[in-house]
């Protein structure tokens, strides 16, 4: 599937809002308590923090906010950043900033937020889903900041494809028989087209759409919002940028949380492996689920339903259904339906309509999903998160698909995940991007830091649990929380003994004990 993106944490919720009136148009604990610091003092109308910077980047680091109303009872900006930070005089970008002030008086800070992706946008996360984003204590004590990236929306964009171009990318079935030489340079070739159009379209931003760049960004906003360390909640890639600002400003971490933790010392074919592998064993608690109800298409054991869900994207492949507004859905459009449904329990049963459906011959929702999954409405595309994502996954990840390796790959996978395995590998894009990559796949120690509080969640398919015990034993700092359950990210899902954990430190820097299980 090359590689399958983490996703921010909103999208699953609006999904059920989204998928419940669709459906009626097609259907029918405890935490460690120590010594606890005084109250930070409020810094959300306080001057720039230019304290040691150098020359060359006094003129970011000193520039003065100017919030404006927006989007009814939210604030926004623009922070202008160097293109290069290593070359600042080369050139300058903006960053869409939003924010949401305090509920409850004086603001203890700003708290940054970030909703993954790479390529999703902060700004729509706080602006459409504050709620889901952070929970009412934190809106209450924090200004919460939601900000796109480098490359991603608002900010200085990435642009690639209109939307017919990206629906011919995405959606077309390609006409060779999968798994041959013709049929993999036919999405070699769309892929180099792709990246073609995005260096031709992006005026000369690609080389500097790295997850290092922009973390270095979130240190000038800290900056500039007048705080001296960073408060700050990532979901899913936020992680990484997380990290890597920890990692490059250990001095200026302040209270971190970093859920739904992506390892950073893991190879790009290490990432596709372990996603498919997590949302094969999604795949398989979702049919367990579905075979309790009356409505499930499926029937027998486990094994047996997956073996017939395995045959219905074998059909699809051979022979695929054509959907309402003319597109065909073929067996990568219908995984990313299914992998779109296993972000959160919550969308389970719209993946049992969507799949009900498809064995009768209509693919309506399964293209709901995947269209949600991209963002995708009334054939428009709502931001240029498919896009981001490219840009910063071929910077960050050096490419490693050698034949060998990849054959390993797909062997691990046929073992371990035999309904997915036929439909998640295909020619990596990043093998024809325009630019090598910048980035380095390694352990973050992030000495000298503050407590960094990384949340895991049992069965969360997109960044498995094993990544968020392996970051939090890689930081020098790390303490890991635990929630035992289904989905992506573990904070504010309903988790009362996660929800206090991670409150407690971010509002009086209480450190959840290392290890706290949530059940």
């Amino acid at each position: 599937m090359n590689p399958t993106r983490t996703r921010r944490p909103r999208r699953a919720a609006a999904l059920v809002a989204t998928l419940a009136a669709a459906s009626l148009l097609l259907s029918g604990c405890l935490y460690q308590l120590i010594p606890e610091p005084s109250a930070p003092v409020s810094t959300a109308s306080a001057a720039p923090d230019t304290e040691g910077v150098s020359a060359d980047l006094l003129r970011f680091y000193a520039q003065e906010i100017d919030w404006k109303a927006c989007d009814s009872g939210f604030q926004c900006t623009t922070v202008t950043a160097p293109l290069d930070w290593s070359d600042p005089a080369k050139g300058e970008i903006d960053l869409a900033l939003i924010r949401h002030r305090a509920t409850g008086g004086e603001a203890i800070g700003s708290l940054l937020t970030n909703p993954g992706g790479p390529g999703a946008s902060g700004i729509g996360l706080i602006r459409d889903s504050l709620d889901y984003a952070v929970g009412q204590p934190l809106q209450q004590s924090y200004d919460v900041i939601g900000f796109d990236p480098r490359g991603v929306g608002e900010s200085t964009a990435v642009r690639c494809y209109d939307a017919s171009q990206m629906d011919g990318y995405l959606f077309d079935v390609p006409k060779n028989a999968r798994g041959s030489d013709a049929w993999n340079q036919e999405l070699l070739d769309r892929h180099s087209a792709f990246a073609k159009a995005c260096d031709a379209n992006s005026d000369g931003i690609l080389p500097y759409i790295t997850t290092e760049n922009a973390a270095r960004d979130m240190d000038l906003m800290r900056a500039v919002l007048g705080d001296k360390k960073l408060n700050y909640l990532g979901y899913s890639y936020g992680t990484f940028l997380g990290s890597t600002y920890a990692k490059l400003y250990p001095e200026r971490v302040g209270r971190l949380v970093l859920d739904g933790a992506i390892d950073p010392s893991v190879s790009g074919l290490e990432v596709n492996i372990t996603q498919g592998i997590g949302f094969e064993n999604a795949l398989r608690a979702y049919m367990a689920s579905c075979l309790k109800g009356d409505k499930c298409p499926f029937s027998g054991t486990v094994d047996e339903g997956m073996e017939d869900l395995g045959t219905l994207l074998a059909s699809v492949d051979r022979s695929p259904l054509r959907g309402s507004d003319g597109r065909k859905l073929g067996s990568d459009t219908l995984m990313t339906a299914i992998v779109a449904a296993l972000y959160s329990e919550d969308s389970w049963p719209y993946l049992t309509t969507a799949l009900s459906d498809a064995l009768q011959g209509n693919p309506d929702v399964a293209f709901q999903l995947a269209d949600f999954y991209y963002n995708r409405e009334n054939g428009q595309y709502s931001d240029n998160s498919t896009e981001a994502f490219r840009a910063y996954n071929c910077m960050d990840y050096p490419v490693d698909t050698s034949p060998e390796d990849l054959a390993k790959a797909q062997a691990e996978l046929d073992e371990k995940a035999p309904t997915v395995a036929p439909y998640w590998f295909g020619p990596d894009p990043c093998e024809v991007w325009p630019y090598p990559p910048t980035g380095v796949r390694e352990k973050i120690t992030a000495d000298g830091a503050a407590p960094i509080v990384v949340v895991g969640t049992t069965n969360d398919p997109a960044t498995p649990y094993e990544w968020a015990v392996s970051l939090a034993d890689q930081l020098s700092s790390g303490v890991l929380i635990t929630r035992v359950g289904e989905g992506h990210t573990g904070y504010n899902k309903g988790n009362s003994c996660v929800d206090s954990a991670v409150e407690a430190y971010l509002l009086k820097g209480t450190v959840p004990q290392d290890g706290l299980r949530c059940g």
